[in-house]
């Protein structure tokens, strides 16, 4: 493996330094984005729970803020339960909005990775090839040695840049589409909270905010 490397020459450490990021973000999202995690099942009805017992003071909803990213959102619209309606959705949408970046977190350096990684390894082929030619300019085809080394460079890298781009492009698209799921869950959920909790005050409808966040946002 380490002759591998050294013939790929010195476009395999930026190659090598891609493939360690993709697996350090692909940990740290799967571990993040656990559903668990960021909008828990039931949160919606037990919060109800709290308002009809008379439960709800600041103290849960500094718990609920700092349990998951949706009851971030919850506590939001909660604090602004007895404003208007309107007071309620813009409060929403802004914690939704936020909540929703920290989710797409480092998804665009994987799929930056996954873009310029075949372009490294394009690079690496070109390269690679010039070698070769220069060999063949200084000594002719009599030297198959250092035809062979510029021939093995470019195919190398090649090999590398597509063995790298091609997980992280997958995996890049496999976080995009469990984030887009985790946001449709909490617009859900949000939404019906803050509709029981309108109707409670005689407002029986309410805008689904999040759904302005969840289109709003760029989808790669």
């Amino acid at each position: 493996m380490i002759e591998i490397i050294k013939s790929g020459g010195w476009l395999m450490l930026p190659l090598i330094l891609c493939s360690i990021l993709v697996v350090a973000i692909v940990a740290e999202r799967l571990w993040t984005l656990q559903a668990r995690r960021v909008a828990p099942e039931h949160l919606a009805a037990q919060v109800w729970n709290w308002l009809k017992n008379g439960e709800l003071d600041d103290e849960r909803l500094q718990a609920l803020r700092a349990g998951s990213p949706l009851g971030r959102i919850l506590a939001a619209g909660l604090e602004q339960r007895h404003a208007s309606r309107s007071a309620m959705n813009e409060a929403i949408e802004d914690t939704g909005r936020h909540v929703v970046h920290e989710l797409d977190r480092y998804l665009i350096t994987l799929g930056t990775i996954a873009s310029i990684s075949p372009l490294l390894g394009l690079l690496g082929t070109v390269l690679g090839i010039m070698h070769v030619f220069a060999a063949i300019s200084i000594s002719g085809l009599g030297n198959p040695a250092m035809l062979a080394a510029g021939i093995s460079q470019a195919l190398i890298t090649t090999v590398a840049g597509l063995a790298v781009a091609i997980p992280a492009y997958v995996l890049f698209r496999y976080l995009r589409g469990k984030v887009d799921d985790l946001v449709v869950r909490m617009e859900r959920e949000t939404t019906r909270l803050m509709h029981a909790v309108r109707s409670a005050h005689n407002e029986p409808q309410v805008l689904p905010a999040l759904k302005a966040v969840s289109a709003g946002e760029g989808r790669a």
